[in-house]
């Protein structure tokens, strides 16, 4: 349990107090965050979160267009659907012409960031992938990679090739939970690849799944404790979805409503992160993936794969059928009060 803190129960205060260290920059202590976790009520955190947003990082949404263009992996997560064991999974790779001229769709219809993500596939190696990462780069728009662990050469590699950008969850910062969880990996190594990310200039994402089996609420704030040491520049957090064919297929769904608390908690400790509203919270319900806009996040990351592998990337249920209607969203971000960074893009 954690100490009660000597905080008067007179909302202007806490709130002024909550704002001046996240404006200022200075560190939450673990009784701090322990207090907005369990003690301070759900609509009044989100509302200190949004206001932060809204001060830091204004009333833009940041749009990013995801391509999935490969679902081997070698890995074995337990909690994973295109796990290595997962042998009822078709799999696919995209050729790299077919994911160029994707990308190529994707800026001429207003997106800044490709976003290249798959599992952690052997025979897409650095070398391999900095070509198609080249080739975008000459469209004028940012790069992000979301390909898992590699050595620090191979992310030195993709940076020269001009990736700008690198997500990495870090999953849990629960150790003994992390090792059971990803049996193939350590949980210093991922810090360590974390830290490589950094030093070699990528804006670096992180972020953990909230509600696994065998987390504490004391592990989550352990979570945002690291996060606020990381630093990271964007950082997304989704409800663990069980997969059907994991060994965690009989676990409960993680809650939305503590994601939301957890993604308010981000804002308040990196007032300047991108923090996406993600699309696990809008499998369990599309309204939760709404209502993070309202607790801190600015960036939603559409699943733009060609349809006929998209059901194939299926690491939890329906996140394959998921259909993202542009327009709806742009409406619902317009009936907000926010704006988008989507606009053509003319790299002729």
């Amino acid at each position: 349990m954690y100490k009660k803190l000597p905080i008067p129960k007179s909302t202007n205060f806490l709130e002024e107090r909550i704002l001046e260290k996240s404006f200022k920059g200075i560190k939450f202590s673990r009784e701090e965050l322990a207090y907005l976790l369990y003690e301070l009520d759900s609509e009044s955190l989100y509302a200190l979160a949004d206001k932060i947003r809204k001060e830091q990082r204004g009333n833009l949404v940041f749009l990013r267009a995801i391509i999935e263009f490969s679902n081997y992996c070698r890995n074995n997560c337990l909690y994973c659907g295109i796990r290595r064991d997962n042998k009822e999974l078709k799999r696919y790779r995209m050729k790299e012409k077919e994911i160029l001229a994707e990308a190529e769709k994707l800026v001429l219809k207003g997106f800044k960031t490709i976003v290249l993500q798959s599992g952690e596939d052997p025979l897409w190696d650095a070398k391999r992938l900095s070509k198609v990462v080249k080739e975008i780069k000459k469209f004028g728009v940012a790069v992000t990679l979301s390909v898992g662990e590699l050595d620090y050469k191979d992310y030195a590699i993709l940076r020269e090739a001009g990736a700008d950008r690198y997500l990495l969850k870090h999953e849990t910062i629960d150790k003994k939970l992390f090792s059971w969880l990803k049996p193939d990996t350590t949980l210093e190594k991922r810090i360590r690849c974390l830290f490589w990310l950094k030093e070699l200039e990528y804006e670096v994402g992180a972020g953990c799944i909230i509600g696994l089996p065998g987390q504490t609420l004391d592990s989550l704030i352990d979570d945002l404790l690291f996060l606020q040491e990381l630093k990271p520049d964007m950082v997304g957090h989704g409800p663990f979805i069980p997969h059907p064919k994991t060994p965690l297929a009989g676990f409960p769904y993680g809650n939305p409503e503590l994601v939301l608390k957890i993604v308010a908690l981000t804002r308040i400790i990196l007032p300047y992160a991108n923090i996406p509203a993600t699309t696990a919270l809008g499998v369990i319900n599309p309204v939760y993936r709404i209502k993070a806009f309202y607790a801190g996040a600015n960036v939603i990351m559409p699943d733009l794969t060609p349809e006929k592998y998209k059901t194939f990337y299926e690491i939890y249920p329906g996140k394959g059928i998921q259909k993202f209607d542009l327009n709806g969203w742009l409406e619902t971000f317009r009936k907000m009060g926010r704006k988008t960074d989507l606009s053509p893009i003319n790299y002729h």
